[in-house]
């Protein structure tokens, strides 16, 4: 569990973590604050794992907040202005979210987080980096490893993940679906599907096989395929 602070000027984007935090089972918020210095005051007494820290505030910048800290925690930078991104990576932070902000985007930097935590506390299972993701499933949010997911196909405002032993529906868009997973080893090979390019068996101009399973090939896909998995043979 990781324990978590935000820190935004404005009440409503705190408003916004709060309620994607509240479906990430595995961050703990301890505290909101709309002023930098009253979270330099909770922190004295109170030691935290993770920061949302916005960077363009009127007492203090994200960038001066850090600097103020001997130790930082772990620091996920939350802003509408992108010009701040390359300085954000250099303080090391963990993730740079630029808003507004989706949910699958949300979750992709807390799964960041606490796999940083699970390495620097040498946790079992934190050898391979970013190994699973943790994805909202009615009220639950479940545990997915990465190598079990054989695809990913749209089912209407819904997304189902097909793994090797069992089907989640997840309300995701198709966007957001493949933004948690083409960097993770993913493609996508129709509107409606995403597909693990280690489980892909053949395909031809038309279809794809996972297995017993096939699958179509949008035609406007084609050519990214077999970039794709051609190369990387």
């Amino acid at each position: 569990m990781l324990k978590a602070i935000a820190i935004d000027d404005e009440p409503i984007a705190l408003e916004v973590i709060q309620g994607l935090t509240d479906k990430v089972t595995f961050v703990e918020m301890t505290g909101y604050f709309t002023s930098a210095l009253d979270a330099v005051e909770f922190l004295k007494p109170n030691a935290i794992d993770l920061i949302f820290l916005d960077i363009k505030m009127p007492d203090m910048t994200g960038f001066e907040f850090i600097r103020a800290m001997p130790n930082p925690p772990m620091i996920i930078f939350t802003t509408a202005y992108s010009e701040y991104a390359v300085e954000g990576f250099e303080k090391d932070a963990i993730d740079y979210l630029l808003k507004p902000f989706s949910l699958s985007r949300f979750l992709k930097a807390c799964n960041k987080a606490y796999e940083h935590q699970a390495l620097r506390m040498n946790m079992p299972q934190s050898n391979a980096a970013e190994a699973f993701m943790f994805i909202k499933s009615g009220y639950e949010n479940i545990r997915v490893e990465f190598k079990d997911v054989l695809y990913a196909e749209a089912l209407g405002n819904y997304v189902q993940l097909v793994l090797e032993d069992r089907k989640i529906i997840t309300r995701l868009t198709m966007g957001e679906a493949e933004t948690l997973l083409s960097d993770r080893g993913f493609l996508r090979i129709h509107r409606s599907y995403i597909v693990s390019k280690s489980k892909v068996l053949k395909f031809d101009k038309k279809s794809l096989w996972l297995s017993k399973t096939e699958l179509p090939i949008g035609p406007l896909y084609l050519s990214d395929i077999e970039k794709s998995i051609i190369h990387s043979i």
